[in-house]
């Protein structure tokens, strides 16, 4: 556990000197996901059915806020795997005693931890600027959010395997912030097995918390069986291809090689 608390603290300093050494880049992140908001509150509002742009803005808001979770996540691990291999550490991470898969696991955490603060912020301004407060409920919010970043994690890990085989997954992580912009978006109104499709039952229970005023108790105990199956098939699935991917690459020598 002490191993596991080092690796943590040693790997949430190292994100957060990167994001504070680099705080144009991180502050052109921020204001270019508010700017992708604003584009879509204002589409509501000009083109949107006026009896209806309320509840439209605060899906609007919850949807974007766990875009942006979910493409920080997902995506920032693959780059992490193409940024060692480019450097000419993968090796060594690879040859550390704690393994690979135990690093880029605290590095989704310290990601996570503090990618948080920035969605908190952006969750306030974006409730400040269209005028919609939605109900920020901690108590019923939080265990529904950490299964559902449990799942995310385990879609971080696939990323990860296929960019330690491939390494050039750029165009292909370009991709996925779309593709997770539409599980984010899709509303579980279309299709009940969407709700077995990564973080999708997550999101959805989030929005009737923030916009419905669900509270814990009143969640069924059918959904919490969902999202819990999500959070340990995905993880559990993201894990072994992550194996597999890291034994295929040892065996061709591609953990030396860009």
């Amino acid at each position: 556990m002490v191993r596991w608390l080092n690796l943590l603290k040693a790997n949430t300093r190292k994100e957060y000197i990167e994001l504070k050494r680099y705080l144009p880049n991180t502050l052109a992140m921020l204001f270019t996901f508010y700017f992708i908001f604003l584009g879509m509150f204002l589409g509501i509002q000009v083109i949107g059915d006026p009896g209806s742009q309320d509840i439209n803005t605060q899906h609007v808001i919850v949807n974007y806020i766990f875009w942006f979770l979910a493409f920080m996540i997902i995506n920032s691990i693959g780059w992490e795997v193409i940024n060692e291999a480019m450097r000419g550490t993968l090796e060594q991470l690879n040859m550390s005693p704690m393994g690979i898969w135990r690093i880029m696991t605290s590095r989704l955490i310290a990601t996570t931890l503090l990618y948080a603060v920035m969605i908190v912020f952006l969750l306030y301004l974006s409730m400040f600027t269209t005028g919609q407060w939605l109900n920020i409920d901690i108590v019923s919010i939080i265990p529904v959010l950490i299964l559902t970043l449990i799942s995310m994690f385990g879609m971080g890990f696939i990323i990860a395997g296929i960019s330690i085989v491939l390494k050039q997954v750029q165009a292909f992580l370009q991709i996925l912030q779309f593709i997770l912009a539409a599980l984010t978006f899709v509303p579980l109104s279309l299709s009940p097995l969407l709700a077995y499709l990564p973080f999708v039952k997550g999101v959805d229970l989030v929005r009737d918390i923030m916009i419905n005023g669900v509270t814990l108790t009143q969640i069924p105990a059918g959904d919490f069986l969902i999202l819990g199956f999500n959070a340990i098939f995905y993880l559990l699935l993201g894990l072994g291809i992550f194996f597999y991917c890291e034994r295929v690459a040892m065996s061709k020598g591609l953990m030396a090689h860009y």
